[in-house]
């Protein structure tokens, strides 16, 4: 093994993450194959309980469909809501999106990934109410259409400037290990997808939906030659000038499937985590990197039985699973090593699960992981539909398995039929996914965000982002009513915790002096009168 211990980054950050996940929606009941996806992820906005962001657009419910259609809008990125829970929801190209609110750790990320999934599926059956009879909303958590269009499930990390640059700048090894390690990661995170698409060759069954649409190794596109490692710059860490984006980065990951099983949720973002927290400290293995790893994820993934090899840089070619123990060894001596320090809330724990799982899947012991990794439950349903109904892989009626496998109703979706009968494995509980759909994490900047929109007239936000929040207060003078702007910057997302939000603000204080206490500044005057 050959390992390199580089200039590690000055002051390592701990892996904040977040998600933003693009969900699959359509109105069914049409006789032809019209697209209604327009329709259908602007109505479920329009349901998602939320602060519109600045430009203010209308929404306007036509009276004869239900179809919600836009003044003035943009077919990308359209309509930002942020929610109440710390969280933001969109349109993006015809999807609807929900975005996490910045999370520590790998449990709290799984309860804000069920939280928004339960919110969303509630604006889907607010939306049924407003569609004629005969018609319904469908809305799936999948990434994959199933006619050669795919849908991002994209995970935001915390990372040092250094290392970003590094990665994407200055020592190419370091890539090239991160896309090793997502490459053999799809035996942990993939949903599972009946078929191929993209001009991929035939497979019955694959591990990931994401596979077929990855072409190139490096990019800042997401919507085409997508990579395996995205390079998109945007570091939500305030203006330039608060100088915090010298020092953080955000990774953006474009890679993953969506994932309904908490445990593969939560070893998805719990090893993607260590693994970035070990690039970070100056650890690199250049045994670890994939000879072509966009020809090694289409390997993997069409290979359910594990036994595609993959050609190394150096060495014989190795298996997912031999590449996933490699990376899990380096990890656990990382973490006992003490590096790891707090970097990655819940380090070991995330190891032993990581570790049982590999040992699990080295035995084919596909029985004991059903109701932990979606692509193995997914696949033991399909079985059995194919047994019972004497099907085979091209069968439609599997593809409507598969995708209903996904589907947020919990009354029709597959998946939370296992999760009710007790087949799957929960980590986090019920108690705290409640809480989630309502309440934001203490320990980021989300707290602050989702605090004081909960206090907001909403026609008093003029602006409200990630990293800022600005408010219009109104009060007398001129000769007539007019508005104090202040805008109150959320730029590291770290601070603004619960703890030291509830630490500056004063007893008794009203809205206004809660922004000033927490160090709102005002940008520009706004002055109105009315006689």
């Amino acid at each position: 093994m050959t390992t390199i211990h580089t200039h590690p980054s000055p002051e390592p950050v701990l892996k904040l993450a977040g998600a933003d996940y693009e969900l699959a929606n359509f109105i069914s009941g049409f006789s032809d194959h019209r697209q209604t996806g327009f329709e259908a992820s602007r109505l479920l906005l329009s349901k998602m309980d939320g602060v519109r962001t600045s430009p203010r657009t209308s929404l306007v419910t036509t009276a004869p469909s239900g179809s919600v259609l836009p003044s003035g809008y943009d077919s990308q990125d359209w309509g930002r809501k942020f929610l109440l829970n710390g969280g933001c929801a969109y349109v993006d190209l015809n999807h609807l999106e929900i975005c996490l609110p910045e999370v520590l750790d790998a449990r709290d990320h799984v309860a804000c990934t069920q939280a928004l999934f339960r919110l969303a599926a509630q604006a889907a059956r607010a939306a049924d109410q407003e569609l004629p009879d005969g018609f319904r909303m469908e809305l799936l958590a999948n990434n994959s259409d199933g006619f050669g269009n795919s849908f991002g499930t994209h995970l935001n990390v915390l990372v040092t400037r250094q290392l970003w640059e590094d990665l994407f700048h200055r020592r190419m090894q370091g890539l090239l290990v991160l896309a090793t390690f997502q490459a053999s990661s799809i035996i942990i995170s993939g949903q599972g997808k009946v078929g191929s698409e993209n001009g991929r060759g035939h497979v019955p069954y694959q591990l990931s939906q994401r596979a077929d649409f990855l072409e190139i190794l490096s990019g800042p596109q997401t919507t085409f030659n997508r990579p395996i490692v995205n390079s998109r710059d945007e570091a939500l860490c305030g203006s330039p000038r608060s100088g915090l984006g010298d020092k953080v980065a955000r990774l953006h990951v474009i890679f993953y499937d969506n994932n309904l099983c908490q445990a593969a949720q939560y070893l998805k973002i719990g090893t993607l985590q260590l693994v970035l927290a070990m690039l970070e400290t100056g650890w690199l293995d250049t045994d670890l990197i994939l000879d072509r790893p966009v020809d090694a994820v289409l390997a993997f993934s069409h290979d359910p039985g594990l036994e595609a090899r993959a050609a190394m840089m150096q060495g014989p070619p190795c298996t997912a699973l031999d590449l996933q123990r490699r990376f899990l060894d380096a990890a656990r001596r990382f973490v006992e090593s003490g590096r790891c320090g707090e970097t990655v809330p819940g380090s070991v724990d995330i190891l032993d699960l990581w570790e049982d799982t590999l040992d699990q899947l080295a035995r084919r012991n596909f029985q004991a992981l059903a109701g932990r990794l979606d692509w193995v439950l997914k696949r033991t349903l399909l079985d059995q539909a194919r047994q019972e109904q004497n099907l085979d892989w091209h069968a439609p009626e599997l593809k409507h398995l598969d995708h209903l496998y996904s589907h947020l109703d919990p009354d029709r979706g597959l998946y939370w039929a296992m999760e009710r009968s007790g087949l799957t494995e929960p980590l986090v509980s019920e108690d705290l996914v409640c809480r989630r759909m309502h309440e934001a994490p203490e320990n980021t900047r989300a707290w602050t965000r989702a605090f004081l929109l909960r206090l907001i007239d909403p026609d008093h936000v003029e602006d409200v982002d990630w990293d800022h929040l600005e408010v219009r207060f109104p009060r007398r003078g001129d000769g007539g009513y007019g508005f104090r702007q202040l805008k109150l910057e959320l730029g590291d997302p770290l601070d603004h915790t619960s703890e030291l939000t509830r630490a500056r603000l004063p007893r008794r204080a009203t809205l206004e002096q809660m922004f000033e206490a927490l160090g709102a500044v005002e940008p520009r005057m706004v002055s109105q009168s009315y006689r």
